[in-house]
């Protein structure tokens, strides 16, 4: 299908534009989202006519998400969630839990403005990118810990606190190797030792022989 586009849209086109579309991503998305128009000649001509409106009004917004963006490089998002060990969380942090976390901290955005393909699993600092404007976007740090302390801590450090699985995995194969090395050397000191004594008590015993045979002679 062809539409009209009515503002950008990421890997399609700015404005204005007139590109194809699947007919699904047109009737699902770009359409009832205002995003786009079909590109029929009516609507090309309807556009034409309203597009010194229409682009006035986007610099508008445009300029209102650039001042809201400035606002949230300074937010800080923790977010306190029960978590094991591991650092997997007890469920997960979705982009609504975000957009309500960003909200409290003092910048009001709604879910559909956080770009997150899948719901956050882990502890640690994640960036999620936060869309105000089709041309205007802003990262902000979410901070997932178990206490304040923890999320202090990885503030601080840049990091999580827990050890990845990839780290805990070979923290647990050094473990093990050591103590399998540890091992092999008892066992090697004590084959020393016993052979010592073997090669003892073949001396004796041929002291013993000896003198037999002096004794004999």
């Amino acid at each position: 299908m062809e539409v009209i586009l009515l503002e950008r849209v990421e890997r399609l086109g700015q404005m204005g534009d007139v590109v194809t579309v699947k007919d699904g991503f047109a009737r699902n998305f770009l359409l009832p989202m205002k995003k786009a128009l079909r590109a029929t000649a009516g609507n090309k001509a309807t556009f034409e006519a309203d597009r010194a409106q229409l682009e006035a009004d986007n610099l508008e917004r445009k300029a209102e998400a650039e001042a809201v963006a400035k606002a949230m490089a300074d937010v800080k998002v923790v977010m306190i969630r029960a978590a094991g060990e591991s650092g997997q969380l007890y469920g997960s942090v979705s982009s609504r839990d975000i957009a309500e976390a960003v909200t409290e901290a003092g910048v009001g955005i709604s879910r559909n403005q956080v770009v997150l393909d899948r719901a956050i699993k882990t502890l640690g600092l994640h960036d999620v990118v936060i869309r105000l404007h089709p041309e205007v976007s802003e990262t902000v740090v979410v901070n997932i810990a178990r206490s304040a302390d923890e999320a202090e801590t990885q503030f601080s450090t840049g990091s999580a606190v827990v050890a990845s699985e990839h780290e805990e995995f070979q923290a647990d194969n050094e473990f093990v190797e050591e103590v399998a090395e540890e091992d092999a050397e008892a066992v090697s000191d004590e084959a020393v030792e016993a052979a010592a004594g073997d090669a003892g008590t073949s001396d004796e015993a041929e002291a013993e022989v000896s003198e037999e045979e002096a004794k004999e002679e």
